[in-house]
C-alpha cells in the first residue's frame, strides 16, 4: 500500500524576526489556522495513537533503531497506531515496525533544509511548516509517549510533553525514557533540580526510565487500559470525511 501524503503549502520561513506590517501578521495568523485545520482533518481518524520520538541519525545497524522498530511492532500488537515525526532514524524504525506487522503507521513530517525527509513506512504522512503545529499534532492523538535517544529536537519534544503533564495541561499520560545509559545523566540533573527546589520530587514519577521493552509496554498498556475507553469517531458526510 502506497503511503498517502498530505503536504501543507509552503509559507514564509522566518516568522520570529520582529514586528511586521499588520497585513503580514494577519496573513501569518491565517496560515497557522489553516495548517492546524488541515492537520486536524488529516489525523482525526488515525487514533488512538502512541507517539515515538527519537533521533533521525541512527541507521538500521544501531541498537536504538532496532529497539524502536520493536516498539512499533508491539504498539501494533497492542492495537494502537504508531505516530512519529515521520523522518529517518528511530522515527523510520518505529513506523517500519508498525507498518510491517499489521499496524497503522503515521508520520508528521517537518520541512527542514537537511536531515528530514519522509520515510517509506507510513500509511499517511502530513508535512508541516512549523514545529509548534507539528508538536501539537504529535501530542493531540496520543495516549502515551516513548522517548528514544535523540538530540535537540527530541529533548524539545520530551520536555514540552513533560511540562504539559506536570502542569496538568494534558492528562497524566505515560512517558517512557528508553535507554538508561543515554538518559541517566539527564535523570541525575533532574535530581539536582529537586535538590535546588526548581521541581518537586514527585515530578520524577511522571516518567519511566528503562532498558526493558516489556517493562515499557506493560507500563503503557496498564495505564491505558485502566484509565481510558476509546470511543470511535463518526465520519460526517457533510464535512466530506471519506473512509
Amino acid at each position: 500500500m502506497e503511503p498517502v501524503e498530505k503536504i501543507i503549502p509552503a509559507t514564509k520561513a522566518v516568522y520570529l524576526d520582529g514586528p511586521k506590517p499588520r497585513m503580514y501578521e494577519l496573513d501569518f495568523a491565517w496560515q497557522i489556522f489553516t495548517e492546524f485545520i488541515q492537520g486536524f482533518r488529516a489525523l482525526h481518524f488515525v487514533g488512538p495513537c502512541i507517539t515515538v520520538f527519537g533521533s533521525a541519525r541512527f541507521d538500521e545497524s544501531n541498537a536504538h533503531y532496532k529497539a524502536s522498530e520493536m516498539f512499533g511492532k508491539r504498539i501494533a500488537q497492542l492495537g494502537f497506531t504508531t505516530i512519529t515525526g515521520g523522518g529517518p532514524g528511530t522515527m523510520e524504525a518505529a513506523n517500519k515496525g508498525a507498518f510491517e506487522n499489521g499496524g497503522t503507521s503515521i508520520g508528521c513530517n517537518i520541512k527542514l533544509p537537511f536531515e528530514q525527509k519522509p520515510n517509506p513506512y507510513v500509511h499517511k504522512s502530513v508535512t508541516f511548516n512549523y514545529f509548534f503545529i507539528r508538536k501539537v499534532l504529535l501530542v493531540k492523538y496520543s495516549y502515551a509517549f516513548i522517548i528514544m535517544p535523540g538530540g535537540f529536537g527530541t529533548m524539545d519534544e520530551f520536555f514540552e510533553i513533560l511540562t504539559l503533564v506536570q502542569t496538568k495541561t494534558v492528562t497524566n499520560f505515560p512517558i517512557v525514557l528508553f535507554g538508561k545509559m543515554y538518559y541517566q545523566p539527564l535523570i541525575n540533573y533532574m535530581r539536582l533540580m529537586v535538590e535546588n527546589g526548581t521541581i518537586n520530587s514527585n515530578d520524577l514519577n511522571l516518567l519511566l526510565l528503562t532498558d526493558d521493552l516489556d517493562e515499557a509496554m506493560n507500563h503503557i498498556s496498564t495505564f491505558v487500559h485502566t484509565h481510558f475507553k476509546i470511543k470511535p469517531r463518526k465520519r460526517l458526510w457533510w464535512l466530506f470525511e471519506k473512509r
